[in-house]
């Protein structure tokens, strides 16, 4: 049985829609995501340049000393580019690999994402998983600090998170989670 949830988010004259769940009719293969004009389309002479990726990858490139990160979306999910450009803002290098939702499932399963904590994207770097909506101040901490866990999660979508951010400037108090070897969480950082 599949489950479907959309959630529309008014953005100025524009709607941004972000879906979990489901398959898109004729949805066969991943697709490139396009950069938007908030991303640099080329790595300035400083970085190291690197092509594109994979079929079903686009690169954006931005000056930076952390780790490149890999972003699992589906390719409905609009929150999930705004997220990402949250991350290319906040100076990571982000390749964008688009799934059918089955397949996101089997890699968020893969990575050691727990039941129930799940979110619309999963992120990779320094060989730490990033799932959902999490600030990339809290990705930098734990990159910095090196912890002794899995990585970090933030259930759900909550509003006011980055790439869920409200025209009126709305929020909901949230907590970033890390998850240790053993699978459980405990709270990293509370917004």
């Amino acid at each position: 049985m599949s489950t479907r949830i959309l959630l529309a988010l008014s953005i100025g004259s524009g709607v941004v829609a972000c879906a979990e769940g489901g398959s898109p009719a004729g949805f066969a293969q991943a697709s490139v995501v396009a950069p938007s004009a908030a991303m640099p389309a080329a790595a300035p002479a400083s970085d190291t340049a690197r092509p594109p990726g994979p079929a079903g990858t686009q690169a954006h490139d931005a000056a930076s000393d952390w780790p490149p990160v890999i972003v699992h979306k589906s390719p409905t999910c609009g929150c999930c580019t705004l997220w990402v450009e949250h991350l290319v803002d906040a100076g990571f290098r982000v390749q964008t690999r688009e799934h059918a939702p089955d397949a996101l499932e089997a890699l968020k399963r893969g990575l050691g994402i727990p039941y129930g904590k799940g979110s619309c994207h999963t992120a990779e770097v320094g060989g730490y998983f990033v799932e959902g909506h999490v600030p990339a101040e809290d990705v930098k901490r734990m990159l910095t600090e090196r912890i002794d866990a899995r990585g970090l999660v933030l259930p759900g979508m909550p509003m006011g998170s980055p790439g869920m951010e409200m025209p009126d400037g709305r929020k909901v108090p949230f907590a970033v989670e890390r998850v240790d070897a053993d699978g459980s969480t405990t709270v990293y950082v509370q917004h």
